[in-house]
């Protein structure tokens, strides 16, 4: 006889109510406006307590990128985790074309009317420039911990190229949206820009390539 796991149901309710919770801030902010918005109108729309939104997002800009943690740390973990003999931008490449392919919407393309949301506020605009700036400094302590004690300047200088290169990519998925380009035909147009992206890093990036983290066979 099969037992239900309390902690991961548990697990799955946190993880439910904080999508949904999230859902309605988004589409209030996207009616009203960021600014327009306080925690306690979303919490009365969501039919939560106050304490609920803030114990999920103790930042209210984290309710419009409540996939923050995963910007951050997907690319350096992808990185940390790449199997023995892969490069560290043959790494960071997969995995933006992996992400493309699953439709990932963190790499830019999450819809018009989100980037009209972002681009009009102030706070939220911020909030992304620290969210990029923290994903390059996590891909950097990566890379240091990977690397020789003296390839720690070079690791730095790596993080940032290839950090950089995943920041103007998501900037230019957004750009194409508010310039009109149809989403359907957002995935493909990136991922050209990726891979011109991506090439011109190739020679720059090709004498780069600290120890990665070996994986155990089972």
């Amino acid at each position: 006889m099969e037992t239900t796991n309390p902690a991961g149901l548990r697990e799955r309710k946190k993880r439910q109510t904080r999508e949904e919770i999230s859902a309605v801030a988004t589409r209030l902010f996207t009616e009203r406006g960021f600014e327009q918005v306080t925690i306690a109108d979303v919490a009365a729309a969501a039919g939560v307590a106050k304490m609920t939104v803030t114990n999920h997002f103790p930042l209210k800009e984290d309710l419009v990128f409540d996939r923050a943690d995963h910007i951050i740390r997907g690319l350096p973990d992808a990185v940390a985790e790449r199997p023995a003999g892969e490069p560290v931008l043959a790494a960071a490449r997969r995995f933006h074309a992996e992400s493309l392919a699953a439709g990932d919407p963190t790499l830019g393309h999450l819809g018009v009317r989100f980037a009209q949301l972002v681009q009009a506020s102030p706070a939220l605009a911020a909030r992304e420039r620290q969210i990029q700036d923290q994903r390059e400094e996590a891909l950097a302590e990566t890379l240091v911990r990977q690397a020789r004690p003296e390839e720690e300047l070079t690791a730095r200088i790596v993080a940032a190229q290839i950090a950089g290169a995943y920041r103007v990519l998501y900037f230019t998925a957004r750009r194409m949206l508010l310039d009109g380009l149809p989403p359907a035909d957002l995935a493909d147009a990136l991922g050209r820009a990726a891979r011109r992206a991506f090439d011109l890093l190739a020679a720059d990036l090709s004498g780069f390539d600290p120890r990665p983290r070996l994986r155990s066979t089972p």
